[in-house]
Parts: C-alpha cells; sequence; structure tokens
C-alpha cells in the first residue's frame, strides 16, 4: 500500500471511506472524515472537529496523511498517483487496449482511491479500484498489487465474472462514466460520480506523460479526447410531469431548475458573529481574493462564513439533519439570501453551501478545487448529479 504523507499543514487529518453499495462486487464511494484541528485560529487547537463536506467529482476517498485544511494533492502524494496512473497506463496498453481505456482506468481509480493503493475500504474493498476479495476480483495480496489490480479491471477474471472492461460489449462508444460504472457496478444514483474525475484524470495523465489517444492494437480509433464524461440519462426523473414535491412550506422543482430568492426571516435563536449581510460579503471577498483553503470543507466554510472557528457537527449532512424541524425547508427552491443549502452527494459527508440570492452560492470545490466560487446552485445538481435536500437558517447551536 502507498505509505502516508505528512504534510505539513496547520491542521490534520484521519479519514477512512465508507460506502453505500447495492448488491455490487466492488467499492465505489469512500467519503470524506476530516477532523479539523485548530484549523481557524487561536482559542480552538485543543478541539477536532470534522467540518468536512464530500463533492462527487472530487476524489471519493480520504487522502491518507492528508491535511483538513488546503488539502492538495502535491508532493510525495502527486508522485504516487503518477507512479500508479503509469502503471494502469502500461497494463491497458501491453492488453492491447486504447488511452480512451487509460482515461476509463484513471477515472475510476480516482473515484474509487483517490489514485492511492490504499489497504482499507468498505467491507473488504482494497487497493487502487477497491475490489473485493469475497466477490471474486482476487486474493487481499493480489489486489494490493497495482498491476493485478490494473489488469482485473481491464480483463476481470478469467472465467469471466468479475467482468473487465475489455468484456464489456460496445465500451468504446459508452460515455467514460458509463463504461466505469459498467464494470464497478455502483447504484445507479452513483454511476456519475466517474464523470466528475475525468478533468483530473487527464490532468495526471499528462504529468505522467501518457498519450489518452492511443488507439487500440485492434478496433476503432477512440474519438479525440475520448467520449465525453456528460452525465446521461440514468438517474433522471421518471419523466417530465415527474413530481418533487417538497415539505417545507416553499416552491419545489426539479433538478437543475433555477433557484429564486425567499422572503422567510431567521428565528429569535439564530445568532452568530456575522450579520447575514456580512457574512455574504465575506463569502463574496473570499471568492474573489480568497486561497486554495477550502478543499472538502463546505462545512467548515459555512461556519467562518458566519464567523465560527468551527461548526461543532462532523459532517454537512449530520448539520442538516440536526437543525429543528422548524428550521429545515425541505427541497424548498425559494431560499432567503444567507441560507445554508443542503445536498445529499451520494456519499456520508453531504455538501452545504451559502446562499447568495439571485440564484447564485458561494461553494468550495464546484469551480475550483479548493477554492470558493461563485456558481448557480442548480450547478450542485446539475454538476455533481447531487440532490438538493432543502435550506435552513445559518444555526450554528455547538459553533464556537
Amino acid at each position: 500500500m502507498e505509505g502516508r504523507d505528512a504534510l505539513q499543514v496547520a491542521a490534520s487529518a484521519a479519514g477512512t471511506g465508507a460506502k453505500l453499495k447495492l448488491a455490487v462486487p466492488v467499492a465505489v464511494l469512500f467519503v470524506c472524515f476530516l477532523l479539523v484541528v485548530g484549523a481557524f485560529g487561536a482559542g480552538v487547537s485543543a478541539k477536532a472537529y470534522g467540518d468536512s463536506c464530500e463533492d462527487a467529482g472530487l476524489p471519493g476517498a480520504e487522502i491518507p496523511g492528508g491535511s483538513g485544511i488546503g488539502q492538495t494533492l502535491t508532493g510525495d502524494l502527486r508522485k504516487k498517483q503518477i507512479e500508479n496512473a503509469k502503471i494502469i497506463d502500461k497494463v491497458a496498453e501491453h492488453g492491447g487496449m486504447s488511452g480512451q481505456a487509460t482515461l476509463i482506468g484513471l477515472m475510476t481509480a480516482l473515484q474509487e482511491s483517490t489514485l492511492l493503493n490504499i489497504d482499507y475500504g468498505d467491507r473488504d474493498s482494497l487497493g487502487l479500484f477497491q475490489q473485493r476479495p469475497s466477490q471474486g476480483w482476487g486474493t487481499r495480496e493480489q489486489i494490493l498489487n497495482p498491476e493485478y489490480a490494473s489488469k482485473m479491471f481491464f480483463f476481470g477474471a478469467d472465467s469471466g465474472s468479475p467482468r473487465g472492461l475489455a468484456d464489456i460489449r460496445g465500451w468504446q462508444s459508452m460515455l467514460l462514466w458509463k463504461a466505469a460504472a459498467t464494470v464497478q457496478r455502483p447504484a445507479m444514483e452513483y454511476e456519475r460520480l466517474y464523470a466528475g474525475q475525468e478533468d483530473a484524470a487527464r490532468e495526471i495523465a499528462a504529468q505522467a506523460g501518457l498519450d489518452l489517444l492511443r488507439p487500440a492494437e485492434t478496433g476503432p480509433t477512440p474519438p479525440e479526447g475520448g467520449a465525453t464524461g456528460a452525465p446521461g440519462p440514468s438517474g433522471e426523473p421518471a419523466g417530465p410531469d415527474e413530481c418533487y414535491a417538497g415539505d417545507g412550506g416553499g416552491k419545489p422543482g426539479k433538478p437543475g431548475d433555477p433557484f429564486h430568492d425567499g422572503a422567510a426571516s431567521w428565528p429569535a435563536s439564530v445568532r452568530n458573529p456575522r450579520s447575514t449581510s456580512d457574512a455574504m460579503q465575506w463569502a463574496r471577498n473570499e471568492a474573489a481574493t480568497g486561497g486554495k483553503d477550502w478543499y472538502r470543507l463546505c462545512l467548515a466554510f459555512v461556519a467562518r462564513t458566519y464567523g465560527w472557528s468551527y461548526s461543532g457537527v462532523p459532517y454537512a449532512i449530520d448539520h442538516y439533519r440536526q437543525m429543528p424541524p422548524s428550521m429545515k425547508h425541505n427541497k424548498d427552491r425559494n431560499p432567503p439570501p444567507g441560507a445554508l443549502m443542503y445536498w445529499d452527494t451520494g456519499q456520508r459527508a453531504g455538501h452545504v453551501a451559502v446562499y447568495l440570492g439571485g440564484g447564485q452560492i458561494a461553494s468550495n470545490d464546484i469551480g475550483r478545487p479548493g477554492y470558493i466560487d461563485v456558481v448557480p446552485a442548480a450547478d450542485i445538481e446539475r454538476t455533481w448529479g447531487a440532490t438538493y435536500l432543502g435550506w435552513t437558517p445559518p444555526y450554528f447551536p455547538k459553533g464556537g
């Protein structure tokens, strides 16, 4: 397995993955569990809080030894990813497969393990592709061999079960994420998470000097850049008239519909170090001038926006679930400016962002990993395939 890096930063993190599956042979979706220690200044260094968020479209596994603040894929950690990328490409090329196959392999490994050869996972999942010994992918020792794991991903077992990419008829013409999902077989609602790894996979391939336009030894040459990773029809509403009723008293809408400003006021119990207007201005300033400090730290960001050093809650989705029922506006697409908006990303942590009005949010990782950007709130559904849960006032009863 990969060694742990000791990255020199102000906060440290420890994380393992946990996944949701639907009778699948391989693990798909690690979650982020960042224990932020003294992340935002003096007075909190003795506390450890998981102000974390997971974003479908960024690596789905917690980076071993990574940091809570400014967690980036650099140094020795990036070198390990590049080494593993070269192994994946070597196995694909030696098997006569195209650069498109390599790209699919890289996207898959990024989503499954952050392209690191980790020796843990959900149940008995292991390695680059989180393959399970109990499901026929090999022994523990075999799966922890990156070359063996890559061969299994591309070519499957000799018996034909489990299947590899080469066993999937017509994979060359599939969307990249769909081809990955066909091998890995996650629950349908999680298939698109592979799509978000395409840019990162291409970047690592470029750094590793891999030729993603390499033709297969036999068969058609892949189109330039490979098939697009754009979301396809899986997981879409059953029909154009499907109702998405909300129970929060607002106007619900369909996934991807724009959000509009509501006029609700905060309950008297909602008190923060920063006012709503000052908090929104702080978020905009962070988007305009802030640094790469917010990778997977959506809950930490919204707490900081309102002047808190920490939220006091482990995960963004827990923050929503622990809100008083009277404050939760489930599925309501009319949040007032300054509200906190929540999404289920298909992973343990979920996502939260600050609503700025005019259909816009301030969110980490959606535009640039680690940075805050102001984007349409509907982009979380459109880009990540996440499920909008609702909004709440900016209430941090355990904040400090």
